[in-house]
């Protein structure tokens, strides 16, 4: 196991929770999201209702979860006000919580239990989605795929806490 699980697990216990502010479900592939105020986690599928639920099951890129803050720092870099979550094409919003902390650990929000992986890296289309530079403003913003450990349901509201319990760092590619 490398230092740095060994490290976050020491320290993770101690993060505050934080919150689900939202939900996103790619309904079908570029159709605009669905917004829920609640889903179904499905372990090693993804979150019901999103179209990538049967196309990956097992995959490290189940569920793609952001972070208020990280939307902020973007909206920053862009001289925007705010951006719409939607357009991030994100599955989860969550605040409150250092997001990198969550890399590699498991965490809970609600009655599901999630492990965390690989940065979920901007695309190319979020050069049109967000105007000229917004891939850029995203490069290390752009959350974490996450594979979905244990079913249940979240609730936007619901906490969001970190297991104390590292993963190895090899089992998700970057």
């Amino acid at each position: 196991m490398s230092k740095r699980v060994n490290l976050l697990d020491r320290f993770a216990k101690d993060l505050p929770p934080g919150s689900l502010e939202w939900i996103g479900l790619r309904t079908e592939r570029r159709a605009p999201l669905a917004t829920p105020a609640s889903v179904l986690a499905i372990a090693n599928r993804g979150l019901e209702g999103d179209h990538r639920v049967d196309k990956t099951p097992g995959s490290g890129r189940q569920v793609t979860v952001i972070s208020r803050e990280f939307i902020q720092q973007t909206a920053h870099f862009l001289g925007m006000e705010d951006i719409d979550p939607g357009v991030l094409r994100r599955n989860l919003v969550i605040s409150g919580i250092n997001l990198h902390a969550l890399r590699y650990q498991r965490f809970s929000i609600g009655d599901a239990l999630f492990e965390a992986g690989a940065l979920c890296h901007p695309c190319s289309r979020m050069e049109t989605a967000l105007g000229k530079g917004g891939v850029a403003a995203m490069l290390g913003h752009g959350g974490l795929c996450c594979r979905i450990i244990q079913s249940g349901l979240i609730t936007i509201g619901d906490d969001v806490r970190v297991e104390v319990q590292g993963i190895t760092h090899d089992m998700f590619s970057e």
